[in-house]
């Protein structure tokens, strides 16, 4: 899901085990910010000292948390300045006067240290913004998963690869294994292409299927929802780029193709894009011209 996809946002899930969707909002905070999580409300949080609840995730969490102490508005939304924009330790002798007054009003030790450490602060409305957005998605993830998988596949997976995901989750299995052994040494493609993998790999787990490439039936570019599952385009095949399947889908509206001649001449596509055709199962039963034998 958007905001909570990364490997880094999902180790935090795995920390926190969020259960309400304000919980959410302070993951969001938490993942956006600058030493806001890591070395901060992270070990705070393992220790025990504080629960998501109580850590400070957003910048509005200082101000709102200081006056229930308590605390003027004025210099409590100073101390949430200070502190969102990583100055608190930056001009000693003011943020002394901050601390006096913070323990004048029982702020705990780990509150004040917790604001020293943060470097920037994600504002509440900002993530709250976010994982509004990211929730709706994952209604349709949950409730219409064809519509979910088909519009992300289509929309976001840049490096989708037919040629090692539409086949099953065993060559999914096999690519990811693939680019893990690479380590550091992956390429950035791959690197990118193994959250799509990840996310095919989930679609089948869930019982879901590709259907195969179809000269007549696939689209260029989209990722169409068919009964029985998603048809992937004819530019998700390696190498087969997008303006030769646009050619293909705008020729073949004009009437079947009569030959693999046909085809590349109303199509403008040479041998490389049919050669390629051929190994999806595109072409099958097509003959290469069609011109009738005096041979037999």
């Amino acid at each position: 899901m958007p905001e909570f996809g990364t490997k880094f946002v999902r180790g935090m899930l795995i920390d926190t085990r969020p259960t309400t969707f304000d919980e959410l909002i302070r993951i969001s905070g938490l993942s956006h910010g600058t030493d806001v999580w890591l070395g901060n409300a992270q070990s705070l949080i393992e220790a025990g000292t504080v629960t998501l609840q109580d850590a400070i995730c957003c910048r509005d969490d200082i101000m709102i948390y200081l006056i229930k102490q308590g605390l003027p508005p004025n210099p409590a939304f100073k101390i949430m300045e200070t502190v969102r924009k990583g100055k608190a330790l930056k001009d000693p002798e003011k943020w002394a006067e901050y601390v006096a007054l913070m323990k004048e009003h029982d702020v705990p030790d780990w509150y004040i240290k917790s604001c020293e450490k943060i470097k920037y602060m994600f504002p509440k409305a900002h993530a709250a913004a976010y994982v509004t957005n990211a929730f709706r998605i994952a209604w349709f993830k949950v409730h219409q998963p064809l519509a979910y998988y088909a519009s992300y596949f289509s929309i976001r997976a840049d490096e989708f690869d037919s040629e090692c995901m539409i086949f099953g989750k065993e060559k999914v299995k096999n690519k990811m294994k693939e680019i893990d052994l690479q380590g550091n040494a992956a390429s950035v493609k791959d690197k990118n292409m193994y959250a799509i993998l990840e996310l095919v790999l989930e679609m089948y787990e869930r019982g879901f299927n590709f259907l195969p490439m179809d000269l007549y039936q696939s689209d260029s570019t989209k990722f169409l929802v068919e009964e029985d599952g998603i048809r992937p385009p004819l530019n998700s095949i390696p190498g087969l780029g997008t303006v030769a399947a646009q050619g293909i889908v705008k020729a073949r509206k004009e009437g079947k193709f009569m030959s693999i001649d046909d085809l590349k001449i109303r199509s403008k596509v040479g041998n490389s894009v049919t050669d390629l055709l051929k190994a999806f199962g595109c072409l099958e039963g097509m003959s290469q011209s069609n011109q009738m034998s005096l041979f037999g």
